[in-house]
């Protein structure tokens, strides 16, 4: 008998990049086509003259960093006299903290010589001490026609909210965030992507878990009816029509299919198939603090870190290049490094929201859990301590991500992979200038 045969050792990142560096860089750029193909971005072209050709935009995988609207994707919403891209510097230089040199393909893209004018302040005052990137405001011309959309497909095609919720989805702000985090992306079709899904998830997490009827009994079962307008169901025909008439049922379920209708017809198999996963985790995270909840239990500092690294925005960050118009190939966002890199980066940014939305959860009725009162309990601390003492773990959490992403650049030199963790990035910035400016929903408790 022949001695068997060795399991094969795992591919390592570099390996991988190696093998299939041609191959998925070709797959990328007839996914980019494809992509564009689906979005119509030439019926979004807002504001260009009429009958006016629109170039058709390069493959999104041979550009290795985002660069100006006017270069990278002639067919983007833009007027002719628009906003410059939101921290320009800052998209086309890469992160700028500890360690992350090594994420740039090309040098730090310097100031230009001709005088522009002044960005006007922005709302809100920052965390003090908080490990940031400051960001110039998101493009206001954009941030109207998705503001102007997502409304649209909130009230006409979901049927979202009652009458009397709608200050608090405009409130909100989902066009200025999904703006501001997705810079990079060509079209407003390709923002409106991220921002049906980003409503979506809001709609599930305050309809079933938090302010609008959520409450942790029977949260399991309603997460799993949800999960399946993401996750179809396929089950033998007397009880398939059944399940297809559930999703209907109630707006978090319709907010769910809808969105994931759209963005499946953008994503490959293996993006959707992404997505899905990440969600899985979230509602795994939803269910943990739902126990907690429950038995009226604080858990350990580290326990709660535990849980938000499933309860968190990884969804959001990890669909960047779809978003983008270009794809990640599978194989590669699997890689155990990259795996690390956005988990770091929902972290970090699910951290920021903890602190920002502080003082908004001490408001609100019953207990809300989240990293500083989970520290004041677990290690004696005052409520003043424990909030600081939050800021330094964020401020961690920030620096592990950038050199991690540092890393990674330089042990993978893909484009698509460089500009994946740019995309990722630019998510980590434009989040935390979202809660920082948005003054409707957050206020910084009186620490300093």
């Amino acid at each position: 008998m022949p001695a068997p045969e060795t399991t094969p050792p795992q591919s390592s990142l570099p390996a991988a990049a190696a093998r299939s560096t041609a191959h998925f860089l070709a797959e990328a750029a007839a996914r980019a086509r494809d992509i564009q193909a689906v979005i119509g971005h030439v019926t979004s072209h807002v504001g260009a003259p009429s009958g006016a050709p629109t170039p058709a935009a390069p493959p999104a995988a041979s550009v290795p960093a985002p660069a100006p609207r006017s270069a990278e994707a002639p067919a983007a919403v833009t007027p002719a006299v628009a906003a410059p891209v939101p921290d320009l510097g800052r998209v086309l230089g890469g992160p700028r903290g500890l360690g992350t040199a090594g994420l740039r393909l090309t040098p730090r893209v310097q100031v230009p010589t001709d005088p522009a004018p002044p960005e006007p302040p922005a709302e809100g005052t920052p965390i003090p001490g908080l490990y940031h990137h400051p960001v110039a405001e998101p493009d206001p011309v954009r941030v109207e026609e998705v503001s102007r959309r997502i409304k649209s497909w909130a009230l006409d095609e979901v049927s979202l909210y009652p009458e009397e919720w709608e200050e608090q989805f405009d409130g909100f702000s989902v066009g200025r965030y999904m703006v501001g985090c997705h810079p990079d992306a060509p079209t407003v079709d390709h923002l409106m992507i991220a921002t049906r899904l980003m409503v979506a998830e809001n709609a599930v997490d305050d309809c079933y878990c938090e302010d609008h009827g959520g409450s942790p009994d029977g949260l399991g079962e309603r997460l799993l009816l949800a999960h399946t307008a993401l996750d179809p169901v396929y089950t033998t025909e007397e009880y398939q029509a059944p399940w297809a008439k559930s999703l209907g049922s109630d707006a978090p379920r319709r907010a769910y299919r809808s969105a994931m209708g759209y963005f499946d017809q953008a994503a490959s198999p293996s993006q959707s198939d992404r997505y899905r996963h990440d969600m899985a985790r979230l509602h795994l995270g939803y269910l943990a603090e739902a126990a907690w909840a429950q038995m009226e239990h604080v858990p350990e500092v580290w326990e709660y870190l535990a849980m938000r690294q499933f309860n968190n925005f990884r969804p959001c960050p990890t669909i960047t290049d779809t978003v983008g118009g270009y794809e990640l190939p599978a194989d590669l966002h699997a890689q155990p490094a990259m795996q690390k890199v956005i988990a770091l980066a929902g972290n970090a940014t699910t951290i920021v929201n903890d602190l920002y939305s502080y003082t908004k959860e001490l408001d609100a009725p019953g207990t809300h859990l989240n990293l500083p009162v989970v520290i004041a309990a677990r290690e004696d601390m005052s409520d003043r301590d424990a909030y600081l003492k939050a800021v330094e773990v964020h401020n961690e959490l920030m620096h592990a991500f950038e050199s991690n992403a540092a890393a990674l650049a330089a042990d993978c030199p893909i484009p698509t992979v460089h500009r994946f963790l740019r995309g990722v990035a630019a998510w980590v910035d434009g989040n935390h200038h979202w809660h920082q400016t948005n003054t409707y929903r957050y206020s910084l408790p009186d620490f300093w």
